[in-house]
């Protein structure tokens, strides 16, 4: 941990406050103005459908202007998207908070990028600890973020959760001065709009960065599906929304706790035995939902839900670096990125239409499916590493 890496973790912290406070409300407020209760997470799905648009354009941005500033010209985008929700809550706007969060993938995008450029900050022996310190600070979004949305739901009388979206625009605002403090090393070939090193399609065909993405794809698609669905799945078994803030509030810190020793048990153990963990802990999720309907169910579920996801996600991450040269970075990590944020933008629709037309039963059995998907990825796994390791010729 040096002094750039911490304030860097510090903007993940922030940045994740944004995120599950938006992941507690906008399901919420999507479906009270929704015109059709199927509608209810669209909202959500913009947030992350604004991610995978903005993906390429954060590519160039930083290729041309570098981390810095492509990092703060996403904040900008955060204050001003932050703005628009509120004023789309309060004037219930269904469409206009549908824009809004929509923009704010802009802000999703540069933030996702936050534990790539954490690796340029340590020496390349300490990389895997480098990327779980940054995404242990989700712990911070874990606490505040369901907090944060509870005190701030009726701040703005006759506006429910108008005052939050303010909030997370001050989150922002704040975010935005520590990132003038954080000197990014310039990325290679930074100033340029051309592209350099291997054609993106040979990047991508590489089995090891097949593998890493479904990591990556599969564990947030499955934790997104069921995390977006979970306030309302909570609401129809009339549990109350400090309930679901709670629920939530377990399930980001499973998320993200475990990031402080993630990077030392993927140098003892390697990286597919964690991203096994991973898938088991996704299937325990699936068993505790399918056990009932009371909180501690939803609890149990959500908390195995967080700890898998942790394992897939920071071991995808992990093996990610090994599959491009420092000169690829930005347009592999933009192509990783992209397939991350189109599978949670299906997720996130379907989250929403399944919860509210086949229920919180069907939700987790369709679960079942990708994390199939996920199982025979992790059985390819030592061939494809064989393969990486054996000389051309």
């Amino acid at each position: 941990m040096n002094r750039a890496l911490a304030l860097l973790v510090t903007c993940q912290g922030l940045l994740m406050v944004n995120n599950v406070t938006f992941i507690a409300i906008n399901g919420l407020v999507g479906l009270a103005l929704a015109p059709q209760g199927w509608m209810a997470t669209l909202p959500i799905t913009g947030y992350v459908a604004g991610g995978a648009l903005a993906t390429g354009i954060v590519a160039r941005v930083q290729r041309r202007w570098g981390r810095q500033r492509s990092f703060q010209l996403g904040l900008l985008v955060a204050i001003v998207s932050a703005a628009l929700c509120a004023w789309a809550a309060a004037r219930g706007s269904f469409w206009l908070l549908c824009a809004a969060t929509l923009l704010a993938g802009f802000y999703n995008a540069n933030g996702a990028l936050y534990r790539f450029a954490a690796v340029e900050l340590v020496p390349p022996a300490a990389k895997e600890r480098a990327i779980s310190w940054v995404l242990a600070a989700g712990i911070v979004g874990a606490v505040v973020g369901p907090n944060l949305a509870t005190a701030s739901r009726d701040l703005l009388a006759g506006a429910p959760f108008a005052g939050a979206y303010l909030a997370l625009a001050a989150v922002a605002a704040l975010s935005l001065v520590v990132m003038g403090f954080i000197p990014f090393p310039p990325l290679p070939g930074q100033g340029s709009t051309a592209a350099q090193g291997r054609p993106l399609g040979e990047i991508v065909r590489q089995p090891l960065f097949i593998i890493a993405v479904a990591a990556c794809a599969i564990g947030y698609g499955v934790m997104n599906l069921l995390m977006a669905a979970t306030p309302i799945a909570m609401a129809q078994c009339q549990h109350p929304f400090t309930a679901a803030a709670l629920v939530l509030e377990w399930h980001v810190l499973a998320m993200f706790a475990p990031s402080f020793v993630t990077g030392r048990l993927i140098q003892r153990f390697g990286v597919g035995a964690i991203m096994a963990a991973g898938l088991l802990l996704n299937l325990a999720c699936v068993v505790f939902a399918l056990a009932g309907n009371e909180v501690m169910h939803f609890l149990g579920a959500l908390m195995a839900l967080g700890l898998g996801w942790n394992f897939l996600y920071i071991g995808g991450t992990t093996l990610a670096t090994e599959t491009w040269r420092p000169e690829e970075k930005t347009r592999a990590q933009a192509a990783l990125d992209f397939c991350v944020y189109t599978t949670m933008t299906l997720t996130s629709f379907a989250s929403g239409v399944i919860v509210t037309t086949g229920g919180w039963r069907a939700m987790n059995l369709g679960a079942l499916l990708p994390l199939a998907l996920m199982g025979l990825a992790l059985l390819w796994l030592p061939r494809a590493q064989r393969l990486a390791t054996t000389p051309a010729h």
